[in-house]
């Protein structure tokens, strides 16, 4: 074979091979550039199976929201009252009525005792210018004060002893004019015994609101199946009312209690100077009666 006849032969296996390669090629590029472009797919996985997490997360986040809702949202005094257990609020409603007995009880007595101190004092005065009894119940006897009833009690035991000795007759005026005024002090101090009485078991009481309280947030609790402060909180605070409302009330039945004690004990110290003018003014009598009776003896 020649030289230029397998020249030709050799460009015309050439080209028949590039012509048989170019397509596998560009069959190569298309299969790289569907492989880069699917190549960040792995990447936006994450993200696509992050989103189920997320919507997974969102439905545990509400229940605390209507949990939240659903919870007491005025805690004020009487909004606690009115979300409180009926034994709670019991406890409640006896405290309060008990505070107002309280201030009731501080009023009327407060006024009683000035009024009474004050015709005391003016009995004292009047019998410190008197000279006879007589002249003393002429002007005091006709009351119902205790003054008047001492010496109302002394005239009548003069009366009652006119026909005999008179050795006795001041121990039997004393002893009924003792009586008189226990009794005076018994009359001033009716009703403080209950201001006693509720400043020792009112804290009690309302201790008593709280634990039942506290007891019945912790059934709530248990019935929840959740320990979030947020459930338990609104029954406590409920429940700590109670105790307050116990202090509320026995704090000033016990100052009240000490403050009537002190003016009953100084209305029955008047009450006793009262007796003693009247002691004196018998005494007295009795003195100017002695002269007489030892000249007609004789």
């Amino acid at each position: 074979m020649r030289p230029s006849t397998r020249k030709a032969a050799l460009v015309v296996t050439i080209a028949l091979a590039i012509s048989t390669l170019s397509p596998l090629c560009v069959f190569a590029q298309g299969d790289n550039t569907p492989a880069a472009a699917a190549a960040p797919a792995p990447a936006a996985a994450p993200e696509t199976a992050t989103s189920p997490n997320n919507a997974a997360s969102t439905p545990s986040a509400e229940p605390p929201s209507v949990a939240i809702a659903e919870l007491p949202q005025d805690l004020s005094p009487w909004g606690m009252f009115v979300h409180a257990d009926r034994i709670v609020q019991a406890v409640m409603i006896g405290l309060a009525i008990a505070s107002l007995m309280t201030w009731t009880v501080w009023i009327a007595k407060s006024l009683e005792l000035r009024s009474a101190r004050a015709a005391v004092r003016k009995a004292v005065r009047v019998l410190g210018k008197c000279a006879t009894l007589a002249q003393a119940n002429d002007q005091l006897g006709d009351g119902t004060d205790p003054a008047a009833q001492l010496l109302q009690a002394a005239a009548s035991e003069i009366r009652f002893s006119a026909n005999l000795r008179a050795d006795g007759l001041k121990e039997r005026i004393a002893w009924q004019l003792e009586r008189i005024e226990m009794a005076a002090g018994r009359k001033i101090s009716r009703g403080t015994g209950v201001l006693a009485t509720i400043g020792s078991t009112a804290p009690f009481v309302g201790l008593f609101g709280t634990v039942w309280g506290i007891m019945d947030s912790f059934i709530g609790i248990s019935k929840a199946h959740t320990t979030n402060l947020a459930v338990v909180a609104p029954g406590i605070a409920e429940a700590l009312l109670a105790t307050a409302l116990g202090l509320v009330a026995a704090i000033p039945a016990v100052m009240i209690y000490n403050v009537l004690a002190r003016s009953t004990a100084h209305y029955r110290g008047s009450v006793g100077d009262v007796s003693a003018q009247v002691m004196k003014l018998v005494s007295r009598d009795l003195d100017r009666a002695k002269l007489p009776l030892s000249h007609a003896a004789e």
